[in-house]
């Protein structure tokens, strides 16, 4: 085996040496992708990507219960009171040294023109001041954002997935791994993003108009009414401009995914593409819709690149009237020279943070409609956890008793089934696709509750049986092998790490598998990267293997073990299953008929309904389905 010629310096691909703490670790592809929510970064200023004004026409995602939702990220925020005070305080006091600034210049200027030199250096120590504690302040809220939003952050993804831990088997069949990962990282990120990026800056930002306006009417009440017709007019132009923004960035993302669509369809269908000579009508196609992006994007683009420059120009005019109406009404004696430069500075002052919210309106909206997907899931139901009684061995058996079940209502899946299982007994199910036989699996480990009738454990019904309990004293060896990022030796000790090393050597010896984890160059503390990527199949199964012989289960159950491997391997694996098997209650799902030869009682099942009953050889002579199934698979028989 190449992998065991490989010295202790050089592991084999998929291995690496063992870091200083193991444990299982969950590893995962990136969930974003075509459609899954974004993080939006807001730079200082309120910009997002790419200058300001480009979130306005953008899509955004809202929430259908946004009150409810606001509530329930309130209760988050109560739980870091101390940090959430801090950071108002921090933010006020922002605010209110942004305020004071143009004040303090304008006095100073007017000393200036009053030649009164005490006072001016006087202003300007205070104007010094002013500057360099709103620095600090301004350090201290991006300080206290940042920890207020990554201590909401913990608190949630920890509730999220303690809630995923406990969610029925039945929720993650019918839900996309990337939608329940795309909820635990994008959407909890956009939380995070919001709380310490637009949170202080929306607080800001109203305080920041409240008292901007405040002051400009003490100052002088005509000119801040004359001012306020930029601010009219600013509305009004934004209003606009998102309208047809909206329309374009709709378009862009509605081609960007007809794009990425036929890239991916190229890619996973390459095969396909170049066998039936369709190279040139795929590209044509492609181009067709790059073209079609490309001009989409172009306009999307000048859009969103000319709010800023539009808002400026707006900005600019509100300059050039404060400068001269103040400039007449400083004539007439109304306001003093000082007075004029603090306006000018207000009235930009004023501009920004309404500029700022209208922006923070999108990732706000995104923020809080994640929100409501994290608690949607949050509030699923939990799995069933009824029942109270011990399973102390199988001395009886296990019966299904006219099992009815349907996963859909109205679309029933298991037709009045029954089975009697004697302990120690080997039962095969097999069938067609769809006839059930994995539904049984599921139904006996109660990852999904029955319509009607009951299944017995002992003559126990398996609702009154712990969960717990019950799954304990089962195991199971999928076709699909789930392995962990940690050592050999973790997975195996998987089900109880605490088992001894001597338990765990048996058990690699009775799977067949110790003979190369002898090879690896720190044999069982090897650790296996990326979930034991460098395994081959039949090597994974034969750990999986080696996993259940260490959990001694009671119940053993093996779900098309070996569907997936040459013949050399599957005998090897048949050997393991042998010894797993011995003294076990077991189920065997089983595509390939050779593998159940010596099963105690076949079972055949077709649309949900027990067929035919018996032994290998009972079954051929009866010549049924069975014999049908048989005579496909070794003499290439028609159906």
């Amino acid at each position: 085996m190449e992998n065991a010629k490989q010295t202790a310096r050089e592991l084999p691909r998929g291995f690496e040496k063992r870091p200083e703490k193991t444990g299982p670790v969950f590893r995962s592809g990136d969930p974003k992708g075509p459609g899954a929510p974004q993080s939006v970064n807001f730079r200082p200023g309120g910009r997002g990507p790419g200058g300001p004004g480009r979130m306005m026409g953008a899509e955004v995602e809202k929430a259908e219960n946004a009150s409810g939702t606001l509530k329930r990220l309130t209760a988050y925020f109560g739980k870091e009171k101390r940090n959430l005070i801090l950071l108002c305080l921090a933010v006020v006091g922002v605010t209110l040294l942004s305020l004071a600034a143009p004040s303090v210049q304008g006095a100073a200027i007017d000393s200036i023109k009053d030649r009164l030199w005490d006072r001016l250096y006087l202003l300007a120590g205070s104007l010094l001041l002013v500057y360099l504690l709103n620095t600090g302040c301004s350090l201290a809220q991006s300080l206290l954002a940042a920890t207020l939003s990554q201590g909401i952050v913990k608190r949630m993804r920890h509730d999220l997935f303690k809630k995923i831990d406990r969610l029925p088997i039945a929720y993650l069949d019918t839900h996309s791994n990337g939608d329940v990962m795309s909820r635990m990282t994008n959407d909890v990120e956009n939380i995070s993003n919001t709380v310490s990026q637009s949170l202080g800056s929306l607080v800001s930002g109203v305080l920041t108009v409240i008292g901007t306006v405040t002051i400009m009417f003490v100052y002088c009440w005509q000119l801040t009414l004359i001012t306020m017709v930029t601010v009219i007019l600013t509305v009004l132009v934004t209003k606009k401009m998102s309208s047809v923004m909206r329309k374009v960035y709709r378009k862009r993302s509605a081609l960007l995914g007809r794009l990425n669509g036929q890239a991916e369809e190229m890619i996973t269908g390459h095969a396909g593409v170049a066998a039936y000579n369709k190279q040139a009508d795929v590209t044509a196609e492609f181009n067709g819709t790059s073209d079609e992006l490309k001009k989409v994007s172009v306009k999307a683009e000048i859009l969103g690149g000319s709010m800023g420059p539009i808002m400026n120009c707006i900005s600019n005019i509100g300059f050039v009237i404060v400068a001269a109406f103040g400039g007449y009404f400083a004539y007439t004696g109304l306001i003093t020279i000082g007075t004029i430069s603090a306006f000018i500075i207000y009235a930009k002052q004023f501009s920004r943070p309404i500029n700022e919210i209208a922006q923070l309106y999108g990732t706000i909206q995104t923020a809080v409609a994640g929100a409501e997907r994290v608690f949607t899931l949050m509030d699923h139901g939990d799995e069933d956890d009824s029942g109270d009684r011990d399973l102390n061995g199988i001395r009886q058996g296990i019966s299904f008793r006219n099992v009815n079940f349907s996963y859909l209502p109205g679309r029933q899946v298991l037709f009045d089934f029954s089975l009697d299982v004697r302990p120690g007994q080997k039962i095969a199910l097999v069938g067609a696709t769809g006839s059930g036989k994995t539904t049984i699996v599921n139904l006996l480990m109660r990852f999904y509750p029955i319509d009607s009738g009951e299944i017995l454990i002992d003559g126990v019904n398996i609702r009154e049986i712990s969960r717990d309990a019950l799954r304990k004293k089962t195991a199971i060896v999928l076709q699909d092998t789930v392995l962990f990022s940690d050592t050999v030796a973790g997975n195996i000790k998987y089900a109880d790490p605490a088992g001894s090393d001597a338990r765990m050597v048996y058990a690699a010896e009775t799977s067949n598998i110790s003979r190369f984890i002898n090879r690896l160059p720190e044999g069982y503390d090897t650790f296996l990267k990326q979930a034991g990527a460098g395994l081959s199949h039949g090597q994974r199964q034969l750990m999986a293997i080696a996993h259940a012989v260490f959990a001694d289960p009671e119940i053993l159950i093996l779900d098309e073990a070996t569907s997936s491997v040459d013949t050399r391997t599957e005998r090897r694996i048949q050997n393991a299953m042998a010894n797993l098997m011995r003294d076990r209650t077991s189920l065997i799902i089983a595509h390939r008929l050779s593998t159940i030869r010596d099963a105690d009682l076949i079972v055949v099942m077709d649309a949900g309904r027990v067929v035919e009953t018996g032994t290998h050889d009972a079954l051929l002579e009866k010549q049924g389905k069975y014999y049908e199934l048989y005579m496909t698979q070794f003499e290439g028989r028609q159906t």
